[in-house]
């Protein structure tokens, strides 16, 4: 998709956008709690 189409479509579906905001702001904080708790501890 070309970004005029995406920015058309986002213009007709304006609930969209923020549906993408969150979605977006969902997967950065996983991608935190992924690499905190990824850790790996020292054998017996």
């Amino acid at each position: 998709m070309s970004d005029s189409k995406i920015a058309a479509y986002l213009a007709e579906h304006p609930k969209m956008t923020g549906v993408l905001f969150t979605m977006m702001m969902i997967l950065s904080q996983a991608g935190t709690v992924i690499a905190t708790n990824g850790n790996g501890s020292p054998g017996p």
